[in-house]
């Protein structure tokens, strides 16, 4: 039975408890084993390059160097990362080899949570794309610094910025660990829009696959 990891906690802003609940219970109902905690702590443990897939929820915040060793150190051994909105990609701000590892962080969401934007897939014959509608969101539309290496299988337009083209979801590699990234997920709503909620746990599945094949 694969292992996952949830570490939720940081800005209480993003409902990280609620989040991490409607994951956990995603990623249980496709045969996982999930454990749900709420201290960085979790990434000190020695166990943790036994896991398959860490799903970080904790949204700013600081992390401490050996915190982030740890949870380095399993990814780069193959454990999967996946995650969602700020609770990935707007935490530990200072922390720019995170930022390098996740592939991204938050810079602006102009507009507020009041933005209707559609998620176009751009790539839907990726298995984190299977059966995955373009599909509208009203909340937060992250405008993303990105690495340029990412493999974006999602974007949206900012048409309040010149009709600017930015990554919602994407992957990346960090070692022999898989990354996995949505940036829909402002609050649990969110999370379980259809489409939404589909292609992040498609998503996280596909992270903790690549543990196997490490």
């Amino acid at each position: 039975m694969p292992s996952a990891l949830i570490v939720q906690g940081g800005w209480t802003g993003h409902h990280p408890a609620e989040v991490a609940e409607i994951l956990g219970a995603g990623l249980r109902e496709r045969g996982f084993e999930v454990d749900i905690v709420d201290t960085l702590d979790a990434y000190l443990d020695p166990q943790l390059p036994q896991r398959d897939l860490i799903v970080p929820i904790w949204t700013m915040g600081e992390i401490s160097g050996e915190q982030f060793k740890g949870l380095n150190a399993a990814v780069q051994a193959g454990v999967g990362l996946g995650g969602v909105h700020g609770g990935m990609c707007d935490a530990f701000r200072q922390n720019t080899e995170y930022q390098w590892m996740t592939g991204g962080q938050w810079v602006a969401h102009p507009g507020n949570a009041g933005v209707t934007y559609t998620v176009h897939v751009t790539q839907p014959d990726h298995p984190i794309c299977a059966g995955v509608e373009d599909f509208e969101v009203t909340s937060e539309q992250y405008y993303l610094h990105v690495d340029p290496g990412n493999d974006v299988l999602a974007n949206t337009v900012f048409r309040q910025w010149h009709d600017v083209v930015m990554p919602v979801t994407w992957t990346k590699s960090w070692g022999r660990g898989r990354v996995f990234y949505c940036s829909v997920g402002h609050v649990p709503a969110d999370v379980q829009l259809p489409m939404a909620n589909k292609m992040i746990l498609q998503g996280l599945v596909w992270a903790a696959a690549g543990k196997s094949a490490a």
